[in-house]
């Protein structure tokens, strides 16, 4: 299955996009907000990421979707995921992101969260979708407040001055339908045309 946004073309991540994600990880700018810093190996991507990933897309329809420009398939513009979360006690579904530097201030992460929450809120009984920031990582900030994101409620105890401090935002299916929940989101096959 394609989903397919104003801009963006988004398909499941595959094995054989191990050294894509591998390069998009080897550059400390990207993974500052991550790691600090240091790079995700290729092992780690290949044996434990990739699989992850397709399996949630099995089970549950989300996982992680690579996103390109429409009419340039072939162009990388970073990855997007939804996934159940690694910690237990924690309801809903965890939005995370990563784009290459030359995919930044575009728009994209927004626009392709923006398909996928509403693909979920639509289409399946998910009534939370979430995501974590550091405060001070004003550009992801920005993208989950155009998702209509709101500060999580135990966020609002953490002390918001260190740098290190990190926020949790949320938005739930009644917040989305009553604000958002109005668009439409166009999912094709690869042998159809896509619905612009």
């Amino acid at each position: 299955m394609l989903l397919h946004t104003r801009r963006l073309r988004l398909r499941p991540v595959t094995p054989a996009d191990a050294d894509l994600l591998t390069r998009l990880d080897a550059d400390p700018e990207v993974m500052r907000f991550v790691s600090g810093g240091p790079a995700t190996g290729r092992a780690t991507i290949a044996d434990w990421v990739i699989p992850r990933m397709q399996a949630q897309h099995r089970e549950y329809g989300t996982g992680m979707w690579l996103l390109s420009p429409l009419g340039d398939d072939e162009a990388f513009a970073g990855w997007i995921q939804l996934r159940t979360p690694r910690h237990g006690g924690t309801d809903g579904l965890e939005l995370s992101y990563r784009l290459p530097r030359d995919a930044w201030g575009r728009g994209y992460a927004a626009e392709a969260a923006n398909a996928l929450i509403a693909m979920m809120f639509t289409q399946t009984p998910t009534t939370r979708i979430f995501a974590g920031t550091h405060v001070v990582h004003t550009a992801s900030v920005r993208v989950m407040e155009k998702l209509g994101m709101r500060l999580a409620a135990d966020s609002a105890a953490v002390d918001l001055t260190g740098p290190d401090a990190v926020v949790e935002y949320e938005i739930l299916r009644e917040q989305w339908q009553a604000t958002r929940g109005r668009g439409r989101v166009l999912i094709r096959r690869p042998d159809t045309r896509a619905l612009a």
